[in-house]
């Protein structure tokens, strides 16, 4: 697997000092640092990004180290799972460990740090979702995901069935996500569309707010109908 660059962002949040400054933190004390998932694929699109979230080798211990040593506020809003909130200028960044997942119960992971970069993205829910960029700009994709995104196709990441088992949400987000990403005319991808169909009987452990929360930003979407409708053919809706 090749994680040499298949493209290069030139964005204002790569470039806007608070970022900088918590890329730096942690690269500076000898970790790596990527930007993942929303605003890599956003920007790739043209895109607004709203949150930067960032993944690193660094285990939270040694992410907090890292961010107190840059005069940085660090915030352990998830350190179980290894996320830490890094506020720079007022403002949050995710910084989470690569991870993989041990366990799961169909909503909730046990999960083991990695310091592998491929790890990380193969417990990640569609390949568009794994794309890393450096501090450089330099966008990473260890899991095919740039051609998806530039041709509006819309994968789960290796098997559909076992990301579906390992959290039913994704059920619902694989709509979302078809609705805000996916070329309606290139159709739903069979394979997942078959997966969610299967797995339609674990939304049961998805609370309300959680499923009323997906089904308004997919309705948010410019144009919802293609993916209501394929909801209604999985037997989701």
């Amino acid at each position: 697997m090749s994680l040499a660059p298949v493209a290069w962002l030139d964005a204002d949040w790569l470039a806007d000092p608070a970022t900088r400054a918590v890329f730096a933190a942690l690269t500076g004390a000898g970790h790596a640092a990527y930007a993942v998932g929303g605003c890599v694929r956003n920007t790739l699109l043209a895109r607004p990004v709203s949150d930067i979230d960032i993944a690193t080798d660094a285990h939270p211990d040694a992410t907090v180290a890292a961010a107190e040593a840059a005069g940085l506020k660090a915030v352990p809003t998830g350190a179980a799972h290894g996320t830490i909130t890094v506020v720079a200028d007022r403002r949050g960044f995710e910084v989470t460990t690569f991870r993989h997942d041990v366990d799961t119960d169909g909503r909730h992971a046990v999960v083991r740090f990695s310091d592998r970069l491929e790890d990380d993205a193969a417990r990640r829910d569609f390949t568009m979702n794994a794309l890393y960029a450096r501090p450089d700009g330099a966008v990473l994709d260890p899991v095919g995901g740039l051609a998806d995104l530039r041709a509006g196709r819309l994968r789960f990441i290796g098997d559909p069935d076992a990301r579906i088992a390992e959290d039913y949400l994704r059920i619902l987000r694989f709509f979302r996500f078809h609705a805000w990403y996916a070329d309606p005319a290139g159709g739903v991808d069979a394979d997942a569309l078959a997966a969610c169909a299967a797995g339609a009987n674990g939304l049961a452990r998805v609370s309300a707010e959680r499923i009323g929360h997906e089904m308004l930003r997919l309705l948010a979407a410019p144009d919802p109908a293609p993916a209501v409708a394929a909801m209604a053919q999985a037997g989701v809706l």
